[in-house]
């Protein structure tokens, strides 16, 4: 469902349910899910969203806004980044040489890529035979804003920071993406199908929302 607010336009999943309440969520990959009860109108959600829509687009902003913030990095033998959720000194993830900062963040970019495209060409088989699916194609992309995306001609992309991520935290990501193949939307119907193969999915939620921001070059 879309809603228009002023010149934005807000789009969110709709979740019917035995709920009392209306109550509006956002995940950790910016995608907004607002639970209603059963014999709620459209217009009725139309409404609670134009009447919350600052607070939305408010929280949209600072939540693009953390994914695309950067912190100062030292691109030194003494810098540290992350690698798989554990903290490494520069020279134990890349080599230091006498390449200038510029060069040595190339060099980790790359890093990170190719480890990436490895750890999820791996992680992926086991999850892809359990949920019964194939993607068409897998990409490793930079962005800002999204951790994984699944396109309507199947196609897979992971975000390359994925790498900085603990391995249970990218195997959520992978999830979350096949699951697109089966459920282009965030219904109840997809949460389950993530939830029967990862129940714990709203603890790696949690950790891609509040780590996000650390993992950056």
């Amino acid at each position: 469902m879309k809603v228009q607010y002023g010149n934005e336009q807000i789009e969110l999943n709709v979740q019917y349910g035995k709920s009392k309440k209306i109550s509006i969520h956002m995940d950790s990959f910016g995608f907004l899910t607002v639970k209603v009860p059963t014999n709620t109108t459209q217009q009725a959600i139309h409404d609670v969203i134009v009447k919350n829509g600052a607070w939305i687009l408010e929280k949209r902003r600072i939540f693009e806004n953390s994914k695309a913030s950067t912190i100062d990095r030292t691109y030194q033998n003494e810098g540290v980044f992350l690698y798989l959720g554990k903290k490494h000194f520069l020279h134990e993830l890349i080599e230091i040489g006498d390449y200038d900062e510029a060069t040595l963040k190339l060099n980790l970019k790359k890093f990170y890529f190719e480890r990436c495209k490895s750890i999820v060409e791996e992680r992926i088989k086991n999850y892809q035979t359990q949920l019964k699916v194939k993607p068409k194609a897998i990409e490793i992309v930079a962005s800002k804003g999204k951790w994984g995306s699944c396109s309507s001609d199947k196609k897979l992309t992971f975000n390359y920071r994925l790498a900085m991520a603990p391995i249970d935290v990218i195997d959520y990501v992978i999830v979350h993406e096949l699951c697109h193949l089966l459920h282009m939307n965030h219904d109840r119907s997809f949460w389950r199908r993530v939830g029967s193969v990862m129940p714990d999915y709203k603890e790696k939620e949690a950790y891609l929302a509040n780590h996000g921001v650390l993992m950056t070059l």
